[in-house]
């Protein structure tokens, strides 16, 4: 990741790597604990390519918000993943401590491509997986 110091607590930075996380996405750290020693604060890119989904999950104790910058999607999410929204380029979403979840991009096509930040400067470690809910889902 490059990184320029602007000054001791301020950082320009260009993502890392983009490589999968525990629920399947291609995630590229940018903002965390261990690239600017953030305490509350993850953020980073999120892609899903084309046909792709997540594994249905939540994230203890942390909010997500997620612009998308490119494709769209669709998404599982609350108690068994019963309810149901899409999503597109342009869209602002907000994800609760807490909410069990499922991103999916149905496009043959396009990859959805987002940025992310969450209250956790350790993204992976508050994620928890729900194997038994990603059958729920076709």
């Amino acid at each position: 990741m490059h990184t320029a110091a602007i000054s001791s607590n301020t950082r320009i930075l260009r993502p890392a790597e983009a490589l999968q996380s525990k629920q399947g996405l291609l995630n590229a750290d940018a903002i965390s604990a261990e690239s600017v020693e953030a305490r509350a604060l993850w953020m980073g890119t999120v892609s899903l390519p084309p046909g792709a989904r997540a594994n249905a999950h939540y994230h203890a104790d942390h909010e997500t918000a997620i612009f998308v910058l490119s494709g769209g999607g669709e998404m599982w999410y609350g108690d068994g993943l019963q309810e149901h929204a899409t999503f597109q380029e342009g869209d602002f979403i907000y994800i609760g401590a807490g909410v069990p979840h499922l991103p999916a991009n149905p496009s043959r096509t396009e990859s959805m491509v987002a940025i992310i930040a969450r209250t956790d400067p350790n993204e992976q470690e508050s994620v928890v997986l729900l194997p038994e809910l990603d059958e729920l889902v076709d």
